[in-house]
């Protein structure tokens, strides 16, 4: 029985994860289930005229995916179910409202707006987002909301779990907690999966998916279930009904993103945050400045690597059962600008935002609703309050709006910056050194140490760039189009690259501070975090303990270096070996496949750790 109940039931300690022997001894036994389903409805299909594989298929797969939620998060696969339920019904009703004759009210006004769609549709459009977003904003920002009206009223409300209560038979003593509210994983993922899908029957994008089991499949999938990609129902309801492919080359590529994955999530996130990050960030005071900023530095590496990796796996993973996830991550620190990160980092989130919020919000047309004549100002606006509202997405903490608004900060500026002139741009930045150069001198304080030193680091990138310009004009003195212009381009964008991933690893300190923590107390111990941090990167370094922190710690900084190395790489080269690989024979793959887990495996931590965005 023990043995029944370690298999079959949610242990919250030991959630399944892609990085457990069990998964993948789970994962086996579903792809020799699943391989039987489509041999055995080829057989029938050929002796009955009909197809019954994708359906036998679909119906094996949803029920596996349910069964992988509830080990990963035990009763809140109730709430999956439920939104499946809603989110299906409700765009079935939208449909037919706008299939139907326009109707008119008694008056002969006609019940359609001007936009053309029916009242009632909004209504269950209103409903749906209503429900979903109810739902979200209660697990996720109950304790932050609730703090927030605590701090301004001066009141002392606690919050309630409404569905512990009413499992507990109505009753706030019994097997479920009432006063702890806790946040179901992936819920952020499936909730605006399900949304994307509604809205887009709303749009006349899609048609509602006839059968209620194909659609719980598209919300449940499990390789993509708790952390994403978040997949837009156009992008996959089509694959439901095509035919199973898995050609060999495409067999060798999803088993190298599996591997890369795994090497990914194993050998650097997990090592990089056991062996230093974790301890920095849980007492950055015991640490030196140098050690803090190089944790900071990792801490992006390792981010990075968490997500990314679970993408690949998760990619890896369905494309053995014929089906493709979208691409989630371009190498995104090889940006050269805020704007270009946010479009390589997170994309299908980057493409949800801008579906669903930046665009609704009036994208470069308009304002709260209100036309403008300067798109500029109306873009910049909207991409701001989508940055922020993305940044509360990630976490119920002011840490994580303070990243958002930082990011939305970092890509007007970069837009405002990039129209200007260069003459323009010099003597701002020379203002601006000017400005920490007084704050540094007269407050000394560590925040203004950090920012005088960025700042110089700034102010020698522009003069630099601004004296290539000045040989630019002078006709005589040209270089564009010569080995030379293209020598200089190269440093160029290399420098551009090192100032956005120092900035972006920056706003990396508040999201990191605002991660893994009680949401009861999670403002207050990030904001401490955060701020001890600062302090220690900002003030007096000991240079003697950097040449110490490089020896004890060399196998932390070679991972760093050589993580950082193959991120940037160039593009040719990642899909050369990455075709080499798929083009090898089937022994050959299986070899290394063997000599690779091998390796990852003497990686592996006591304690396995969780994939960062499970909490999200």
């Amino acid at each position: 029985m023990d043995f029944l109940h370690h298999i079959f039931g949610f242990n919250s300690e030991s959630p399944l994860l892609f990085t457990q022997f069990y998964f993948w001894a789970f994962f086996a036994l579903v792809y020799a289930v699943f391989a039987i389903i489509m041999e055995v409805g080829a057989q029938n299909a050929q002796a009955k005229g009909i197809n019954t594989r994708l359906h036998l298929r679909n119906i094996f797969l949803m029920a596996v995916s349910w069964f992988f939620y509830y080990k990963t998060s035990g009763l809140f696969l109730l709430i999956l179910i439920i939104v499946t339920i809603s989110d299906w019904l409700i765009a079935k009703r939208i449909y037919a409202c706008q299939s139907s004759p326009i109707s008119h009210s008694p008056n002969g006004a006609s019940n359609s707006p001007q936009s053309g769609r029916p009242i009632a549709a909004k209504m269950w459009l209103a409903l749906s987002v209503v429900i979903d977003l109810g739902l979200l904003c209660y697990f996720k920002y109950a304790y932050f909301f609730t703090n927030v009206v605590n701090d301004l009223l001066g009141t002392e409300f606690a919050v309630f779990d409404i569905f512990a209560y009413i499992g507990n038979g109505f009753s706030e003593s019994g097997r479920f907690m009432v006063d702890k509210i806790i946040l179901p994983v992936g819920i952020s993922f499936y909730l605006f999966q399900v949304m994307s899908y509604t809205i887009d029957v709303y749009r006349g994008l899609v048609k509602p998916v006839r059968n209620i089991l194909d659609f719980g499949f598209y919300v449940s999938f499990f390789p993509g279930l708790v952390a994403g990609p978040i997949v837009r129902a156009n992008e996959f309801i089509p694959q439901l009904y095509k035919p199973f492919c898995l050609s060999r080359r495409l067999f060798g590529l999803a088993v190298f993103w599996i591997l890369n994955g795994l090497i990914k999530k194993i050998v650097l996130s997990d090592y990089l945050a056991v062996n230093l990050i974790d301890r920095v960030f849980e007492n950055p005071l015991l640490f030196s400045g140098f050690e803090n900023l190089f944790a900071l530095f990792a801490y992006s590496l390792q981010v990075y690597a968490d997500f990314s990796g679970y993408t690949d796996i998760a990619i890896g993973i369905a494309m053995l059962m014929g089906f493709y996830l979208p691409q989630n991550f371009d190498s995104p620190y090889k940006s050269r600008n805020p704007q270009e990160f946010w479009r390589r980092w997170h994309m299908s989130l980057s493409r949800w935002l801008k579906s669903y919020l930046y665009i609704p919000l009036g994208g470069n047309r308009s304002i709260m609703g209100k036309p403008v004549k300067n798109k500029i100002a109306a873009g910049n606006f909207n991409s701001f309050i989508t940055m922020l509202l993305g940044g509360l997405w990630h976490g119920a903490s002011w840490n994580f709006v303070i990243w958002g608004a930082l990011n939305g900060v970092g890509m007007i500026v970069y837009k405002v910056w990039a129209k200007m002139n260069w003459n323009i741009k010099m003597l701002l930045m020379t203002l601006l050194m000017g400005s920490l150069w007084v704050a540094y001198a007269l407050l000394s304080a560590p925040i203004w140490n950090l920012f005088f030193v960025w700042g110089i680091a700034l102010w020698i990138g522009t003069f630099v760039r601004y004296i290539y310009w000045w040989i630019e004009r002078i006709g005589h003195f040209a270089i564009s189009g010569t080995p030379r212009a293209k020598i200089i381009g190269w440093i160029s964008g290399g420098w551009a690259v090192v100032q956005t991933f120092v900035f972006i690893t920056f706003t990396r300190l508040f999201f990191r501070s605002g991660s893994n923590l009680d949401p009861a107390t999670a403002n207050q111990e990030a904001w401490e975090t955060a701020k001890n941090m600062v302090n220690q990167i900002g003030g007096a370094w000991n240079s003697s303990i950097i040449p110490d922190f490089l020896w004890e710690y060399r196998y932390v900084v070679i991972l760093f270096v050589l993580g950082m190395v193959v991120h940037w790489l160039p593009n040719r080269v990642k899909r050369w070996y990455r075709i080499r690989f798929c083009q090898l024979p089937i022994w050959a793959i299986i070899l290394i496949t063997v000599v690779a887990i091998i390796g990852v495996y003497q990686f592996v931590t006591a304690d396995l750790q969780a994939f960062i965005y499970f909490q999200f």
